[in-house]
């Protein structure tokens, strides 16, 4: 399950960025999560229940943005929704494929106290 390693990576960069601030706990956190990821979001939400505990994460408010995901066609230059990787130009089929969005896994902001 590496949806847990995620959310303690997440949780050192609020812990890092709240303590060099002086906050005493984070009231809301923002977080962009992208379509092509590999991000399992039922197991990312576990495992964040789990670990917010006993941290200034504990009473934050979490948002998610999902990005959907989209693809460049390096061929015939078609850009389309993609919504798993490795799949085919819809348009001319090709593989080669620059992916756009969709990949993002970042924390965006957090609003400390």
């Amino acid at each position: 399950m590496h949806e847990l390693s995620i959310v303690m990576s997440i949780l050192d960069i609020a812990e890092k960025e709240s303590a060099k601030n002086k906050a005493v706990q984070i009231d809301e956190i923002e977080l962009e999560i992208g379509e092509l990821s590999g991000v399992d979001m039922p197991a990312f939400d576990f495992a964040w229940q789990q670990a917010v505990k006993a941290t200034r994460l504990e009473a934050a408010v979490k948002t998610v943005n999902h990005i959907p995901g989209e693809g460049l066609c390096m061929n015939c230059e078609a850009v389309f929704p993609m919504h798993q990787l490795y799949k085919p130009c819809p348009v001319c089929g090709d593989h080669f494929i620059t992916i756009l969005k969709g990949k993002e896994l970042r924390v965006k902001s957090l609003v400390i106290n």
